[in-house]
C-alpha cells in the first residue's frame, strides 16, 4: 500500500553527488524523455533547495513545494516516482503526526553508462524515435580513439601487488568455470544473423563459439527477448575486449526482462517442453499418454486444467514463474512437479513446499519429463516408507499416479495428434 502524502507532510534533501554542467545535460536531452519534463524539473528543484556548499538543505513542506512549482501534489509525487525509478534520487519516510520524508539527490549516469543500458537506451528510443536518438548519440559522443594503434603497457595486479592467495590456477579455473549447458532450444530467433549484424568494431565475432550461441538462445527463450532486444543487450553486455561478458549478459537480460514486464507474468509460462527435450514415443500405452500431455501442455494450460478449468490465482501463477526463471526448469518438468505436488499436498500450491521440492530437482539437474517423473515416483515412495501413518494397504500407487492425471489422459484430439506423431516416427 503506498503511503498519502499530505501537504503539511515535510521533507529535507540530502546532496549524495556533485552535480556538473554535464550532469545537468544528460538529464535534459537523455533522461528527461523518459521521465517527463516535470519530473526533471522536480529533480532541479530539490537542487536549488542546496547551496553549493551544502549537503543537507532546510526543512520544507510539501504544500511549499506544491507552490513553487504550480504542481498539485498528485504531479509530484508521480514526478518523484519516475525519479526513484531511473535512480536520480531515493526517498526515505520516518512516520509521525506529520510525517517527514527525505530525498536523496543522485547523479546521472555518464552518457556512455547510459548507452550501454540496456533499460534506458532502448526505452530512450521508443521515446524519441531513430532520427533523434541517432543525433543524441553524436552529441555525447566520445573521441575515437584506435587503440589497435597502440600498445597496451597496463601494470597487471601481479605486477604490483604480491600474491595474496595460495590458489593454484587450476583451482581458479574451476571456481571461474560457467556451468555447461547443453540444452538445445528451439527458437526463432536467428542468432548467426543477429551476430552478424553486430559491427566487427564492437564484437570480436572469432570469439563467438557454439556453446555461447545456445546460452544467447536460451536466454532469449527465457526471457521472451525478439531479436531487437536481444541486439541491443549484447551490445550492453560486450567488454572492453570486444567479448561478451556472459554474466554482463545474464544480469542486463534479467534486467530488460523486469523493466519492460513490470507486475506481469512471464510469456515463458504459456510455452511448452522444447522439442528437443521431448522423448521420441514409440507406444500408445498409458504412460506414453501421460509423458505426451506433460509435454505438449504449456505450464498455464496445465495448471488452468487442474484448476477445473478456471483461472488460476496470482499467486499460483507467481509460483509457474519462480519454478521457469528463478528455478530455470523446463516447461514439462514444472508441470509434472505442479501434478505431483498437488497430489501429495491436498491439491495446494505453497511456495516454500514447492521450493523445497524444486530446489531438489535442480540439484538432480532433470531436463525431461522421463526423469522428472522417475524421480517424483522415487520421492512417493521415499515418502510413504518414511511416514509412520498406518494404512490399511501400502500405496505401491504411480505409474503414474494409478495413471491418471485428470478424468482422462489426453482428448480425442490429442489422442489423434499422438498417434499421428507415432505413426511419423515409424
Amino acid at each position: 500500500m503506498k503511503n498519502v502524502v499530505l501537504p503539511a507532510d515535510t521533507f529535507v534533501v540530502i546532496n549524495k553527488t556533485v552535480l556538473t554542467e554535464q550532469d545537468r545535460k544528460i538529464i535534459t536531452m537523455l533522461y528527461q524523455p523518459i521521465i517527463s519534463s516535470i519530473s526533471s524539473s522536480l529533480f532541479f528543484t530539490f537542487w536549488s533547495y542546496l547551496d553549493k556548499s551544502e549537503i543537507l538543505s532546510e526543512q520544507y513542506t510539501h504544500h511549499e513545494l506544491m507552490s513553487n512549482m504550480k504542481l498539485s501534489l498528485e504531479d509530484i509525487i508521480e514526478a518523484r516516482e519516475k525519479l526513484e525509478g531511473v535512480g536520480l534520487i531515493k526517498t526515505y519516510l520516518k512516520k509521525g503526526n506529520v510525517n517527514n520524508y527525505v530525498y536523496e539527490l543522485y547523479s546521472p549516469l555518464s552518457a556512455y553508462e547510459f548507452f550501454n543500458n540496456p533499460i534506458l537506451d532502448v526505452t530512450l528510443l521508443n521515446n524519441v524515435g531513430k532520427s533523434n536518438y541517432k543525433k543524441l548519440i553524436q552529441y555525447f559522443k566520445l573521441p575515437n580513439i584506435k587503440k589497435s594503434e597502440y600498445e597496451d603497457i597496463t601494470c597487471s595486479f601481479t605486477d604490483v601487488f604480491e600474491n595474496v592467495s595460495n590458489i593454484s590456477n587450476n583451482e581458479y579455473q574451476e571456481i571461474k568455470k560457467i556451468s555447461k549447458n547443453s540444452i538445445n532450444i528451439k527458437s526463432k530467433i536467428n542468432i548467426d544473423y543477429l551476430i552478424e549484424m553486430i559491427p566487427t568494431e564492437v564484437l570480436d565475432k572469432r570469439r563467438i563459439t557454439n556453446e555461447l550461441k545456445n546460452i544467447i538462445i536460451k536466454l532469449s527463450f527465457v526471457y521472451n527477448l525478439s531479436e531487437q532486444d536481444l541486439y541491443d543487450v549484447i551490445l550492453s553486455s560486450v567488454n572492453e575486449e570486444k567479448k561478451i561478458d556472459i554474466d554482463n549478459l545474464k544480469t542486463n537480460c534479467r534486467k530488460y526482462y523486469s523493466f519492460e514486464n513490470k507486475g506481469k507474468i512471464t510469456n515463458l509460462i504459456y510455452k511448452e517442453q522444447p522439442t528437443t527435450l521431448r522423448k521420441n514415443l514409440t507406444d500408445t500405452s498409458d504412460r506414453s499418454k501421460i509423458i505426451y500431455k506433460f509435454e505438449t501442455t504449456s505450464p498455464y494450460e496445465f495448471l488452468y486444467e487442474k484448476n477445473n478449468f478456471t483461472k488460476p490465482s496470482f499467486s499460483d501463477l507467481k509460483i509457474l514463474e519462480f519454478l521457469l526463471l528463478e528455478q530455470n526448469l523446463n516447461p514439462g518438468v514444472v508441470n509434472v512437479l505442479i501434478d505431483y505436488v498437488l497430489r501429495i499436498n491436498n491439491n495446494k500450491l505453497v511456495k516454500t513446499f514447492v521450493t523445497s521440492i524444486s530446489s531438489q530437482w535442480v540439484r538432480s539437474k532433470v531436463k525431461t519429463v522421463e526423469e522428472a517423473m522417475q524421480l517424483a515416483e522415487k520421492e512417493y515412495k521415499s515418502r510413504k516408507s518414511s511416514t509412520k501413518l498406518k494404512t490399511i494397504k501400502v500405496e505401491s500407487k504411480p505409474d503414474w499416479f494409478d495413471k491418471n492425471i485428470d478424468e482422462s489422459i489426453v482428448s480425442e484430439e490429442e489422442q489423434l495428434e499422438f498417434e499421428k506423431k507415432l505413426k511419423n516416427m515409424k
